[in-house]
C-alpha cells in the first residue's frame, strides 16, 4: 500500500509500527518455530510465541480498531491492516492467539453481552487467555450442521458431551468457541447453541495429532459429562447457526472486525521463491536461469501483486458496487490456493532434492517448501473447504442454484 495514502493518524501509527518492528525483532529462539498459528505443537514454542504477542499488544499494536472499554484503542476502521502490512513487510513471526483475536473476540464483540465483553476481549488481545474452536466433529465437516455434541441445561449449568477434532492449539488453550446441540427436536440448524466453553473444566481431554509434517497442531477433544455455566452461552439458545455463519465470515476474512488486520505469518513467499532458484540447479545451470522456471515465478509474483490489490480494492466502495461481497468471499479461496501453488513450485524448482524433509542437512533452502506445501492443506480444507467456498461465490454472489 502507498503510504502516502494513509491518513495522518494512519501515517504515524504506520511509523510506529515499522520502527516497533525492525527494533524488537525476535532473535532465534534456538529451536524449530512453526510456520502458522495451526502448527504450534511444544510448550517452548508456545510459550515463546505467547511472549511476542504480548510484547506486540504491550506496544499498542493489537486491536487498534477495537473500543478502549475492552483494551483496544479505538482507531478508524483500516487501521489494524496498517499494522499488519508492515509486520509482513518486517517478516517477524506471526501473532500466536489467532482464533481468540480474529474469530471469537470479534463475534463476542458483535453480540455478547456487556459482561461478556469486559471479561473476555482484553485478555484475548494480551494472550493472557488463548482460544480454541470446537465446529468440526468426525462426523460434521463440511456439513457442519450435522454435529451430535450435545449441552443439556441442569440449572445454571450445560452438561456438554461429544467429539471435536482439528481443534488447533486445543492443549494450550484456555477458552473454546464451541457449537453443540441444545434442542435435539428441532431442525438441524435451529438446535445449535455457541458456547464460550472453559477448556479446563473436569470431563474435558485434549488428544494431540501429528501431521503428515510430523507436526502436531491439531487435536481432538472429548467432553464427558463437562459442565459449562449457563453464563457461557453466547447470546441464545438456538443462535449457534447464526453466530456460527458470523465467525466463519471473520475466519474467512469476509467480515471487518479482526485484531490483527488479516496478519498471519511473514509474507515474501515469492521472494523466497527467488531466493531458491538462485541456489538450486536444473540442467547445469542455476534454476533461475531456466526460462521456463522464470516464467513460472513471474506469474506468481504477478498474482502476488494482484492479491495485495484486489484486497485494497475490496474496501474502495465504489469500485465495487455491484458485487460488495464478491472480493471477501472470494479472497480465502484465492490466497490459500495461491499460497499451494507457492508452494508446489518451490518444490518443483528443487528437484530431487525435494524429497529431503524440513531441517534435513541436504534439504535446499531448509526444506521450507516440503513443509509449507503439506501444512497448505490445513488453509485450503479449514474454515470451509476450497469446494465450499466455491459453492459459496457461486450461489451467494453469482446467485447460481444450489447444488443437490
Amino acid at each position: 500500500m502507498d503510504p502516502t495514502r494513509d491518513t495522518a493518524e494512519k501515517r504515524d501509527l504506520r511509523e510506529r509500527a515499522r520502527a516497533f518492528f525492525q527494533e524488537n525483532r525476535p532473535s532465534d529462539p534456538g529451536f524449530k518455530l512453526p510456520q502458522t498459528f495451526l502448527e504450534v505443537e511444544s510448550e517452548a514454542q508456545f510459550l515463546w510465541l505467547k511472549a511476542w504477542q504480548k510484547q506486540v499488544y504491550g506496544a499498542g499494536l493489537l486491536g487498534v480498531e477495537w473500543p478502549t472499554a475492552y483494551g483496544g484503542k479505538g482507531l478508524p476502521s483500516g487501521s489494524q491492516r496498517v499494522v499488519a502490512e508492515e509486520m509482513g513487510r518486517a517478516g517477524v513471526p506471526f501473532i500466536v492467539n489467532r482464533i481468540g483475536l480474529d474469530w471469537a473476540g470479534p463475534t463476542i464483540l458483535a453480540v455478547g453481552t456487556e459482561e461478556q465483553k469486559q471479561r473476555y476481549l482484553r485478555n484475548i488481545l494480551s494472550c493472557d487467555e488463548v482460544w480454541c474452536q470446537g465446529f468440526s466433529e468426525p462426523g460434521a465437516g463440511s456439513d457442519l450442521a450435522s454435529l451430535r455434541t450435545s449441552a443439556v441445561r441442569q440449572g445454571d449449568h450445560y452438561i456438554v458431551n461429544g467429539h471435536k477434532v482439528w481443534t488447533t492449539q486445543a492443549l494450550w488453550a484456555d477458552f473454546m468457541i464451541l457449537l453443540a446441540r441444545t434442542d435435539p427436536s428441532a431442525p438441524k440448524h435451529a438446535g445449535i447453541s455457541y458456547f464460550l466453553f472453559p477448556m479446563k473444566s473436569k470431563g474435558v481431554s485434549v488428544r494431540p495429532l501429528v501431521k503428515m509434517t510430523g507436526e502436531g497442531g491439531f487435536n481432538q477433544v472429548l467432553f464427558e459429562d463437562a459442565l459449562v455455566p449457563a453464563s457461557c452461552l453466547l447470546a441464545g439458545e438456538g443462535d449457534g447457526w447464526r453466530l456460527a455463519v458470523m465467525t466463519l465470515a471473520f475466519e474467512r476474512g469476509a467480515s471487518e472486525g479482526s485484531a490483527t488486520g488479516g496478519a498471519l505469518a511473514a509474507g515474501g513467499e515469492v521472494a523466497r521463491l527467488v531466493a531458491l532458484a538462485k541456489e538450486v540447479s536444473r540442467d547445469g545451470r542455476p534454476a533461475s536461469e531456466d526460462p521456463v522456471m522464470r516464467d513460472r515465478i513471474a506469474e506468481l509474483a504477478i498474482e502476488e501483486e494482484a492479491l495485495l490489490a484486489s484486497a485494497l480494492r475490496a474496501r474502495v466502495p465504489g469500485l465495487v458496487e455491484e458485487r460488495p461481497l464478491a472480493l471477501p468471499f472470494l479472497g480465502k479461496l484465492v490466497s490459500t490456493e495461491f499460497g499451494q501453488r507457492v508452494a508446489a513450485v518451490g518444490q518443483e524448482l528443487e528437484g530431487p532434492l525435494a524429497q529431503y524433509a524440513f531441517g534435513a542437512e541436504r534439504a535446499a533452502g531448509g526444506g521450507h517448501f516440503q513443509r509449507a506445501y503439506m501444512n497448505s492443506f490445513g488453509f485450503t480444507i479449514g474454515g470451509g473447504t476450497s469446494e465450499i467456498q466455491r459453492n459459496l461465490v457461486g450461489e451467494r454472489i453469482l446467485g447460481l442454484p444450489k447444488s443437490t
